[in-house]
């Protein structure tokens, strides 16, 4: 019987495996790397737009959390397509749910940004 790991091997393996997976994602997950582009791009004018660490911290954010809904997006697709290639009405769902996660964490982002944006130039 496998024995549990605990403290610090538990954490470095933990974290080699999410390494694992940003990689995985990175490489087959096209929407994922043009989103960390956006990120990336966006991160230098978070400091620039946020006048408060509160604000700067809903623009960083907003971003994150585009890539965290994107990777389990993903991580749902994955599972869909490895039980089979055929068209299922579940599996079919699952998907669209998985897409609708992903255009309201987009669409948060977008107003976050652009109401602060909105705040610091023309409010």
């Amino acid at each position: 019987m496998k024995s549990r790991q605990t403290g610090l091997h538990h954490l470095i393996n933990s974290t080699c495996y999410s390494l694992k997976g940003l990689r995985a994602a990175f490489r087959n997950e096209t929407a994922f790397r043009q989103e960390v582009g956006i990120c990336v791009v966006l991160l230098p004018l978070a400091w620039w737009i946020g006048a408060t660490p509160v604000e700067w911290l809903l623009l960083v954010g907003s971003g994150a959390l585009v890539l965290i809904v994107e990777l389990l997006n993903s991580a749902v697709e994955t599972v869909v397509d490895r039980i089979g290639p055929e068209h299922h009405e579940l599996s079919g769902r699952a998907k669209d749910i998985g897409s609708a996660a992903v255009m309201i964490s987009l669409i948060m982002a977008s107003l976050t940004w652009g109401l602060l944006a909105w705040q610091k130039f023309l409010g």
